[in-house]
């Protein structure tokens, strides 16, 4: 499968954003302290393959261990639909959470295993 355009955001409606990505090439599943907190399957994208429509006054960041990450959650229902970051080589990316974009089946879509707690 090839990479699609998919629509997503948190739960109350206040962020919205469409990306491209390829579903079926599977999703991360990190056992840091944070992504095993909130549950999220991630999908990494150059940032030029995502568009926030809506909703940038309403993040809140959250940044901790080493800061590399901006994690970004909707400060109306708390919900991390994804997150900012660069790649060692400095390309910039975002972090979408699987679990928040509309008409997939989570249920077909592979995951594997991170090791984030060891970091």
């Amino acid at each position: 499968m090839a990479e699609t355009t998919q629509h997503g955001g948190c739960h109350c409606g206040a962020v919205r954003y469409q990306v491209e990505v390829d579903t079926s090439a599977g999703g991360m599943v990190c056992n840091c302290s944070i992504c095993s907190r909130t549950g999220t399957i991630l999908s990494f994208v150059p940032d030029t393959k995502f568009k926030l429509e809506k909703g940038q006054d309403e993040l809140v960041s959250y940044k901790f261990n080493k800061k590399h990450i901006d994690h970004v959650f909707c400060k109306t229902c708390g919900i991390k639909s994804f997150a900012r970051g660069a790649r060692p080589d400095g390309t910039l990316m975002i972090a979408v959470n699987l679990r928040c974009l509309e008409n997939i089946d989570l249920e077909t879509v592979p995951t594997k295993p991170y090791d984030g707690k060891s970091l």
